[in-house]
């Protein structure tokens, strides 16, 4: 799990060499995709037991610090925002 979240960081530091006008509203998108993410995988926990809950919550928490990782490499790569596509944008926010 802390590949996943060295692997999203890096992704997103290649950004800021983008440089741009920036807006904070892209990151908060990414941030608001997982935590929107993470309350799903807590909800699936409510339901399981031992390990596998352990295992959902456990995924919840390194989806939250992978959201908030993205939205501080997306605002401070100053992402031209107004400059991308929807299907860019989208891709920035979902990590592919």
């Amino acid at each position: 799990m802390k590949a996943s979240i060295v692997a999203a960081a890096a992704l997103f530091l290649s950004l800021a060499a983008c440089g741009g006008k920036g807006d904070d509203a892209l990151g908060d998108n990414a941030a608001e995709a997982a935590e929107a993410k993470a309350d799903q995988l807590e909800s699936m926990a409510d339901t399981a037991t031992g390990s596998e809950e352990e295992a959902l919550e456990s995924q919840a928490e390194v989806t939250r610090e992978v959201g908030k990782a993205k939205e501080e490499a997306i605002d401070d790569a100053d992402v031209n925002a107004d400059a991308m596509t929807p299907s860019q944008k989208e891709a920035i926010v979902n990590g592919q």
